[in-house]
This record gives structure tokens, sequence and C-alpha cells, in this order.
């Protein structure tokens, strides 16, 4: 669902990314002889780069961020076991508990959830800086 959800706003960063080319580049490559292989090869590939690095780090930033919201729709006792993740497990032991909810422990959860989307973000920004020398920081 978050690939149709993201894609538009993927591709007109893409576009935008390919028409910020410089048009000269493709001219010296067909002048030099490259064809379209060629040319998307080693022309609009390290033009793109920079985007295809920066967008990867954002996404590796949203793995760990499920979009619960259509998950609380549908979510019910008889679906706990094979529709929790981890963001309706914070809510259900947080909010949603019969008994007295336990915020300490849905805290700790939600907490643990920022600290590993922060390390692999930090992960990908290091390989992407070390890879590409492209990052956000």
């Amino acid at each position: 669902m978050d690939i149709w959800k993201n894609a538009g706003f993927s591709s007109i960063i893409f576009v935008a990314s390919l028409v910020a080319i410089d048009s000269e580049l493709y001219e010296a490559a067909r002048i030099d002889g490259a064809g379209r292989w060629k040319q998307l090869w080693h022309v609009t590939m390290p033009g793109l780069l920079p985007t295809i690095a920066i967008m990867l780090i954002m996404r590796v930033g949203s793995i760990m961020s499920m979009g619960y919201e259509t998950l609380i729709l549908l979510y019910q006792p008889s679906t706990y076991q094979v529709a929790d993740v981890i963001s309706t497990y914070v809510y259900r032991v947080g909010f949603a508990s019969q008994g007295q909810p336990n915020y300490s422990l849905s805290t700790a959860v939600g907490m643990f959830n920022g600290v590993v989307a922060l390390v692999l973000v930090s992960m990908a920004n290091w390989v992407s800086r070390k890879s590409a020398d492209i990052g956000l920081w």
C-alpha cells in the first residue's frame, strides 16, 4: 500500500531530477558515439545518484513506521496475532487494554522502535556516504 501511496511523490521528485540533468551532457555523449544504453548508464544514472541516495535514506527511515491507521480500522481481538505490528502493539498495550493500561511498557516499546529507526537511518547514511559520497549529514 505504501508503494502506491508514495509513487506519485517519488515520481515527481525523480522527474524533476531528470529535468535538472544538463542536455549538453547527452549531446556530448552522442557525439562521442554513445548509444541510448551508454547514455543511460554514464549520464542519466550519475545524474540521478544523489536523488536515489537521499530517497533511499528516507525510505529506510520509514521502514519502522508502519501506517497503523489502516490496521486500527480492522483491528479486533481475533486478529491480534496476525495483524499486530509495533505501532498497534503500543496502542493496544498503552491505551486499549481492558485492565490497567501499561504506559511504561508502551513507552519503552515505542522508544525502542525509534532507536532502531535512528540506527537504520544512520547506517543507510553511512553506507551512502562511503559508497557515493552523498548523505543527509
